[in-house]
């Protein structure tokens, strides 16, 4: 563990559902913080007011405590503990501008939308490598300024960048990071609505909320040397930096919504367990040194370094999602799962009053093996909860034979004259008949599994027979044998 308590944040736009990636983010926040006995500080960065979504905190905050991710701290707004919103913290963000002002650190600019369009195709005739403000504001008079605000005009707040300087800043996933001053903007610190960019407002939150380590997407590294500026511009003491890698489609391309799902809320939906889908997007870029993949939240708080995240881009690899989905699942208590259960059931108007807590402790004793999802417990195994309306075509032409009515009709009979069988009971008297007959066990036990579900494979047929009981099982041979067709 590191000697200081860190303070870390993660500082999402309420621009949309969470996505996978602001989810990676936030969980290694959450596990770095965590593991060294930290705090996990929510910021909502609501200062673009044209990307602002309505509900999108709301949206934001329920992935969040739904994946397990608890924020420790926040404003008490309306007696309700909630997130910083930088919309409600404005006033702090032009004291310090006006402050950078004061200082010649960063000036009032005044031009129009048209010029600064002119400006920028003059740039891109002489194919200069970036578009960049000219500094034309920066020499304005005094009493150009004063006259200027005094009338109105609209405004912004810039940056003022000194070229020709060395940015060197450290990361902890890519070393040393330096960059050349001259490619780097007077980038707008204060909008014309009054509103901070991200850049400022980042920069004085992160100080005035003592955030120690800012553990952020690779996508901002290219705006750190901007926020390196500030913070010596200010003179405060700069946190940790750690830039954690790009999530890649398996084409290596930058993972968006054109190849797959990419919102936290589209897998929930789908059915993948809160604890599989942190599972998996922990070892997004992470891993403890070892071939381990399976993995609890306390395992990953206990395992989880800086240190240890890799620069190169993840793959998000879907199957080895649904591979820890299955593994999650399976390890859950039968008592969990019979809970989760019956929520599926609720969504597909399933009855529960006709299955008794036992009936469907017996599906999941079965099924456990055989489903990834909590839903396969009814798309795989559909017969337990109905008896079957048709019966597959393959199995019908593979093991349904003319004689086949005849020999399921002797099981029919050998199973009416038993009494509260067992699973054994079954298997002994298809035996029997078996035996009567001078037929393999398999010319019953195919034909009889079509007859109980419908399908050619599945659990057990003796385990199946034994879950549905005897007054199930022969009304089911019964209507096969009728349905099916008689020889």
């Amino acid at each position: 563990m590191i000697s200081e308590k860190p303070r870390v944040r993660f500082a999402p736009s309420p621009t949309g559902y969470l996505h996978i990636g602001g989810l990676r983010t936030a969980l290694y926040n959450y596990l770095f913080a965590k593991h060294n006995d930290g705090k996990f500080v929510l910021r909502i960065e609501d200062t673009d007011r044209n990307r602002y979504i309505e509900g999108a905190v709301e949206n934001l905050i329920k992935s969040l405590k739904w994946g397990g991710l608890e924020y420790d701290e926040g404003p008490n707004i309306g007696g309700q503990f909630g997130p910083y919103m930088q919309s409600q913290r404005l006033d702090l963000y032009k004291k310090y501008a006006a402050d950078l002002i004061a200082n010649g650190k960063a000036y009032y600019c005044f031009c129009t939308t048209e010029r600064l369009e002119k400006l920028r195709e003059e740039q891109q005739r002489q194919k200069l490598p970036q578009a960049k403000y000219d500094k034309h504001c920066l020499h304005l008079s005094k009493e150009e300024i004063e006259e200027n605000l005094s009338k109105g005009v609209p405004h912004v707040v810039r940056l003022n960048v000194e070229a020709n300087k060395k940015i060197i800043f450290n990361d902890v996933v890519r070393g040393q990071v330096e960059f050349n001053s001259s490619n780097v903007d007077d980038q707008v610190l204060i909008k014309s609505d009054g509103y901070p960019t991200y850049h400022l407002a980042n920069v004085v939150d992160d100080y005035l909320m003592k955030i120690t380590h800012v553990i952020r997407g690779e996508e901002w590294l290219s705006s750190t040397p901007k926020h390196v500026l500030l913070y010596d511009f200010f003179a405060w003491e700069k946190p940790v930096f750690a830039h954690l890698p790009l999530l890649l489609n398996p084409d290596r391309s930058k993972l968006s919504k054109r190849q797959g799902d990419v919102a936290v809320e589209d897998y929930r939906i789908k059915g993948f367990l809160k604890e599989a889908l942190i599972n998996f997007v922990a070892l997004l870029g992470w891993n403890a040194g070892d071939d381990k993949e399976f993995y609890y939240m306390n395992e990953l708080i206990e395992n989880f370094s800086l240190e240890r995240v890799n620069k190169s881009g993840a793959v998000f690899d879907l199957e080895k999602l649904n591979w820890l989905n299955a593994e999650h699942l399976r390890k859950k208590p039968n008592t969990d799962i019979l809970q989760m259960i019956k929520e599926e059931g609720k969504k597909l108007n399933i009855d529960y009053q006709n299955f008794s807590d036992d009936y469907l402790l017996k599906i999941i004793s079965v099924m456990k093996e055989r489903v990834s999802f909590v839903n396969e417990y009814f798309t795989k195994s559909f017969f337990f909860f109905e008896a079957p309306r048709t019966y597959e075509q393959a199995a019908i032409e593979k093991n349904w034979k003319s004689e086949t009515p005849g020999q399921l009709n002797k099981l029919h009979d050998a199973f009416t004259s038993l009494t509260n069988p067992l699973k054994e009971d079954y298997e002994n008297a298809l035996a029997k008949v078996a035996e009567e007959l001078n037929i393999g066990k398999g010319k019953l036990i195919h034909p009889l599994r079509l007859a109980v579900s419908g399908m050619s494979a599945g659990p057990g047929v003796f385990d199946i027979l034994f879950i549905l009981g005897k007054d199930e099982t022969i009304k089911r041979i019964r209507a096969a044998i009728d349905k099916i067709g008689k020889s």
